[in-house]
């Protein structure tokens, strides 16, 4: 797998560092809450379970997963909810945790069907922000990494379900998902 790698991005010292400072920042932001982190699947599983480890204050856990991609390298804009979440968000503070936001199209469709459920606050926290991507302005209010317009893989994120147990992100070589 390692030889599928152009360039390690951030490596698994930087990532862990970042999300340590990450809690911090929710830990304080949310303090007296109890907010409830809503982990988008499958790419932010690995994510969310640094990241609760490193929040000090009293939070729970749900889990959307969203098809937006149907096997691609681009999102398609066509989200599909195939599982959604167990719990209540009515009155909530909502920390959504996604892998990466790039376009836009997924997370503004994950917004806003639950801003209708009436959540107290709702937020963002990506691990990755692709914003020179974004096609819809969408705020990204707790992020990892700025990451450039390259194909990134590695810690959760995949390319057709390889990949994600990296323990680094990293940049796909292009011969691997350009398959002529």
């Amino acid at each position: 797998m390692k030889n599928d790698i152009k360039e390690v991005l951030f490596s698994e010292q930087d990532i862990n560092k970042r999300i340590k400072e990450l809690g911090m920042q929710i830990s304080k932001d949310y303090e007296g809450k109890f907010p409830l982190l809503v982990c988008i699947l499958r790419g932010a599983f690995m994510f969310l379970a640094d990241l609760v480890r490193k929040i000090d204050i009293p939070m729970s856990v749900d889990f959307m997963a969203i098809s937006s991609y149907g096997g691609k390298t681009d999102s398609t804009g066509q989200v599909k909810i195939l599982k959604d979440l167990d719990t209540s968000i009515k009155n909530r503070h909502v920390l959504i945790v996604e892998d990466i936001v790039d376009t836009g199209l997924t997370m503004d469709a994950v917004t806003r069907l639950l801003s209708t459920r009436k959540p107290a606050s709702l937020r963002i926290a990506s691990l990755l922000d692709k914003e020179e991507r974004r096609l819809l302005p969408i705020k990204v209010d707790y992020y990892g990494f700025k990451v450039p317009n390259e194909f990134v893989v590695g810690y959760g994120l995949d390319y057709e379900e390889r990949y994600r147990n990296l323990p680094f992100i990293g940049i796909l070589k292009e011969k691997i998902y350009r398959k002529e």
